[in-house]
């Protein structure tokens, strides 16, 4: 594995288009990680501040093994705390919650009396924790495409298409400053290596919602989601906030709902890069298929899922927003 990484790795230095050399930088992806997950904690440890009274609220649980009312606490409790208190099988299977008939994040604190459900993967209909799985495999490869060069590298991460399961694969474009990449089957397996990693990590997704002024310095580097931020948070209630995950020391926007753990992912693989042209220039494309951990699959079966998953995932193309349509309050403050 070790050599392999190397020759994932031994793509630098690369020539640029110019014939040139692409030159070292001083920021890393690694510094402006901890940036980020500094500012992370830093900011959930001042909203945890904020709640200065331990209120009560009644939580109705409808499912197995018996229906009952939870006393638990106001803006504290999660559904993951909830399940601690009912069974350790619904701890263990439950990828997200639903509450007051709407979808919940595990980890997501609980605002006041409402109604919970656990969902899973061999549910009956299963839609909702299908698409929160294949929406957090992107969110964890987008975290190995940031990890996986060396510092000569710069990777700006751009978006992931809307998660559709009948697409046949997860998908993370990425901007990685190079004209051309077409990574051989070694390479695929040292990123398909870095997604079983972050597996058996057992990394929680953490949800916070923060303003749009800090969002804006903690991706102060990443010129794709600066110009994202403003419709983010235009489209949330208050107007100015934006969701945040955290993923072990990998920051990500997105709205959410994520997996509880990344446990819940089983048997992975990173198949393909494709190069696609956006508004502002070309990206590439990172593709890969998997199963929920406990969905088993033989190899036949399993190896015509990665067929399919190497054909170009027709989800949108990002488009850019040109950097002049930022408000200047919110330029000034990143």
């Amino acid at each position: 594995m070790q050599s392999t990484r190397k020759q994932l790795l031994a793509l630098l230095p690369i020539r640029n288009a110019n014939g040139g050399f692409f030159h070292k930088r001083a920021l890393t992806n690694a510094a402006i990680q901890k940036k980020r997950t500094e500012l992370f904690t830093k900011e959930a440890k001042r909203q945890a501040a904020l709640i200065t009274d331990v209120e009560k609220i009644e939580v109705k649980y409808y499912g197995h093994p018996d229906e009952c009312t939870l006393i638990m606490n106001k803006n504290m409790s999660t559904p993951y705390n909830c399940a601690q208190h009912l069974n350790q099988v619904l701890v263990e299977q439950s990828v997200i919650a639903e509450v007051d008939g709407h979808v919940w994040d595990m980890h997501r604190p609980l605002e006041d009396n409402c109604s919970l459900r656990f969902l899973h993967f061999r549910q009956q209909d299963p839609y909702y924790a299908n698409k929160a799985f294949w929406r957090s495999a992107s969110v964890m490869l987008g975290a190995v495409l940031e990890s996986a060069f060396k510092d000569n590298i710069y990777v700006e991460l751009c978006s992931f298409p809307s998660p559709t399961v009948r697409s046949g694969s997860f998908v993370y474009d990425v901007d990685l400053k190079i004209p051309q990449w077409e990574p051989t089957k070694e390479e695929l397996r040292v990123l398909s290596g870095g997604m079983v990693k972050l597996s058996m990590a057992s990394h929680r997704f953490e949800r916070l919602e923060v303003d749009a002024s800090l969002a804006f310095k903690m991706f102060s580097d990443n010129s794709y989601k600066r110009t994202q931020i403003p419709q983010i948070a235009a489209q949330s209630s208050s107007g100015n906030k934006v969701v945040m995950y955290r993923m072990g020391n990998f920051v990500e926007i997105s709205c959410g709902p994520m997996i509880s753990n990344t446990y819940h992912l089983g048997k992975v693989s990173v198949v393909a890069v494709h190069p696609i042209q956006t508004n502002k220039g070309h990206l590439f494309r990172v593709q890969g298929v998997a199963l929920p951990k406990g969905i088993l699959l033989n190899h036949f079966s399993y190896g015509l899922l990665e067929k399919r998953a190497q054909v170009l995932n027709s989800g949108r193309i990002p488009v850019v927003p040109s950097p002049e349509a930022l408000p200047e309050q919110q330029i000034s403050a990143a």
